[in-house]
């Protein structure tokens, strides 16, 4: 008689993040698909009240268009990214390299998909401070942020870095994430929503990413050995 198949192995820790953020990102997603109006409201309360600081407050507004502008726009990140996969093609980590520059490629081609699908029209001003392109939801600075921060603290955490390395590492990514979507709420480019969006589906797509990896990528090798092993006389 044929043995029973063995059982599966169980679903990873990334697996299981990404399964939670599937839940709250697809709410989002109905909910401004359908024009949920306290959603909207609350939306509305916001952007009016950011926007009235960012017109009183000058000097910040400008510290907010070159921090999302130079420092946290996407090509930054992207940048970023393409730099560490060419350092992971240059350690001859091909999959690493391969996997990287991938998850990178699917988040941007998703947002830009969804904002397609969804089409949501973006905060207008009479005295705008700032100006952006192409449609609201998701906010592609907090998506593109948070997919290209986690991916890199995945990668610091595999190399085992030192405690120093790992805090500053960490603190710089939360900055980063958090800050580039306050910034694009401040200069009413985008609603509130569509910030926390970027954060839900941009931390979605990582832990997928994770979890892809960890169930398909090879099992790395051991270094080869090379000294020669002297016999005992």
């Amino acid at each position: 008689m044929d043995s029973a198949p063995p059982p599966p192995p169980p679903p990873s820790r990334a697996a299981r993040v990404a399964a939670l953020l599937a839940l709250p990102s697809l709410l989002l997603l109905v909910l401004v698909s359908a024009e949920w109006q306290p959603l909207l409201t609350l939306d509305g309360d916001i952007a009016r009240t950011t926007h009235r600081w960012a017109v009183a407050h000058r000097d910040l507004t400008h510290a907010a268009r070159v921090l999302t502008d130079w420092v946290w726009d996407p090509w930054t990140m992207r940048a970023l990214c393409t730099a560490v996969v060419l350092w992971l093609a240059a350690q001859r980590a091909w999959w690493l390299a391969l996997w990287l520059a991938a998850t990178c490629l699917v988040g941007t081609l998703l947002q830009q998909a969804m904002k397609a699908a969804v089409g949501r029209e973006r905060p207008v001003w009479p005295d705008p401070v700032d100006s952006a392109r192409y449609a609201a939801f998701p906010s592609g600075h907090a998506l593109t942020a948070t997919v290209v921060c986690g991916l890199l603290l995945w990668l610091l955490r595999r190399r085992a870095v030192g405690p120093r390395v790992w805090r500053t590492a960490v603190a710089v990514a939360v900055v980063s994430v958090v800050g580039v979507g306050l910034t694009r709420v401040w200069l009413g480019v985008h609603w509130a929503s569509d910030v926390v969006a970027g954060w839900l589906i941009g931390a979605l797509v990582v832990a997928a990413a994770i979890a892809l990896y960890d169930r398909y990528a090879p099992p790395v090798r051991p270094p080869a050995a090379t000294g020669r092993a002297h016999s005992r006389r």
